[in-house]
């Protein structure tokens, strides 16, 4: 028998390690299948064991507000939801059932969030006014009456600070172009005069603001860790 090469068996013992902890099951689309399992063998191809996605393709999930998340879950279940990731990512999720689209919802929200990457510096800023202030010359909002003082979700609102500011403008094209997102009426209305230049302004500030998992209101706390807020 040939000798295993150094590099391959490093490989190897990479992904032994990293799949140890995963639970696993040969059949995903079986009802019995814990919510967990599923996140962590299929969602996690693209949005990451603990929901934090490499790829602004795909939308961090981690200490997404639960009732967000079971009410995309739901939209992509039924085709609902459709803009065109959802299409080609999500809609094959039909064989979810209610308590596993709960569960999964239940796993996503209770990991730790991330800190994106630092962008440009007056586009930042910019951002921060838009988000803090609105645009009241445009009948834009601020960004934090709906999705919380710093960005971090509530409830129907998905969380957005740290969130991979090409995914956040993505969206917000969506939004704004398309009637693809059957719970966008607010945001349609709410986006309808800002310009590319002023979303992605939004959008780099959510990715650069700091992320402090145990001060939001999605995330279960380790023991012994205060309920302040930030």
């Amino acid at each position: 028998m040939r000798r295993m090469r150094p590099f391959a068996i490093v490989a190897i013992s990479f992904a032994a390690c990293a799949c140890q902890n995963i639970e696993r099951s040969r059949a995903v689309d079986n009802p019995a299948v814990a919510g967990k399992t599923i996140a962590q063998q299929v969602c996690s191809n693209c949005h990451g064991v603990t929901g934090v996605s490499v790829s602004p393709m795909f939308p961090k999930l981690a200490d997404q507000p639960r009732e967000y998340l079971i009410d995309q879950l739901t939209d992509f279940k039924s085709h609902h939801r459709s803009d065109p990731n959802a299409r080609r990512y999500m809609w094959g999720f039909t064989h979810l059932t209610e308590a596993q689209i709960e569960e999964l919802a239940s796993y996503f929200s209770a990991q730790q969030s991330t800190t994106g990457r630092l962008g440009d510096t007056a586009l930042v800023e910019r951002g921060a006014t838009i988000f803090e202030a609105g645009l009241p010359d445009k009948g834009v909002a601020a960004c934090g009456s709906c999705h919380g003082q710093h960005g971090e979700g509530v409830g129907q609102f998905p969380r957005l600070v740290g969130q991979h500011a090409d995914y956040v403008v993505k969206q917000l094209f969506v939004f704004q172009r398309t009637d693809s997102r059957p719970r966008g009426a607010v945001m349609k209305a709410i986006i309808a005069n800002m310009s590319e230049e002023e979303m992605r302004a939004v959008a780099a500030f959510l990715e650069a603001s700091p992320s402090a998992t145990y001060d939001s209101p999605n995330a279960a706390r380790p023991e012994g860790q205060g309920q302040s807020r930030k």
